[in-house]
């Protein structure tokens, strides 16, 4: 399993709309084939930053969402408040204790 980190910087005084948006954005992402549930964190030290994490089964997974219908409703409900393209990174499943 892979788990997509995407820090997200939006508009300064768009939040609430941003949130209003992603909540109805969230149901979306978590109804694409190999998705494995996603949330968004909001930052304490900066009001206009967010991190989405989504668990996928593979980075090819997350990539095949991309290039759906479902994609292309997500961008539209949430990238009209980004202020750059998010910076998105991937992550393997949590170190072995």
């Amino acid at each position: 399993m892979m788990l997509e980190h995407a820090l997200l910087e939006i508009i300064q005084g768009r939040e609430s709309d941003f949130e209003a948006s992603m909540r109805a954005a969230l149901p979306i992402i978590e109804s694409a084939p190999n998705c494995y549930g996603a949330e968004v964190r909001h930052q304490s030290e900066d009001s206009a930053v967010y991190l989405l994490l989504v668990r996928w089964a593979s980075i090819e997974a997350h990539l095949a969402f991309r290039a759906t219908p479902l994609f292309e409703q997500w961008r539209a409900l949430t990238h009209p408040f980004y202020v750059s393209a998010p910076s998105v990174t991937h992550f393997f499943d949590p170190l072995q204790r």
